[in-house]
């Protein structure tokens, strides 16, 4: 029908027309209440994001004197937060003259691994 016709009919009913399709040939246009419809959609999009568990990125830090005992229970920290579906970052910090030794943080990294 031509688009004056729709508008007609659109007020007639109290709805509003909605432009469902543009590249179809011709135009798809639909009568409906665009406020309910909106109302609708968002209250969808939050039902879908409630049983989302966002991943949050953790991170762990050490310092390449770090003690064994210590290290071990960052390392089983680590692991709690992967188990809860969180990213973990480990980082290693150097100061001084400790950045001579990048082999230590690396020895470090592979025992956390």
């Amino acid at each position: 029908m031509t688009l004056p016709q729709a508008l007609d009919l659109a007020r007639e009913n109290d709805m509003d027309l909605v432009e469902v399709a543009p590249q179809a040939v011709p135009p798809v246009c639909r009568l409906l209440d665009y406020g309910k419809f909106k109302y609708e959609q968002a209250k969808k999009e939050r039902e879908s994001r409630k049983g989302q568990h966002a991943s949050v990125l953790r991170e762990i830090r050490m310092r390449p004197t770090i003690d064994t005992h210590d290290l071990e229970m960052k390392a089983r920290n680590a692991e709690k937060f992967l188990k809860g579906g969180d990213k973990v970052k480990v980082t290693v910090m150097f100061r001084g003259r400790q950045m001579v030794h990048p082999e230590i943080g690396r020895a470090i990294l592979e025992k956390v691994a």
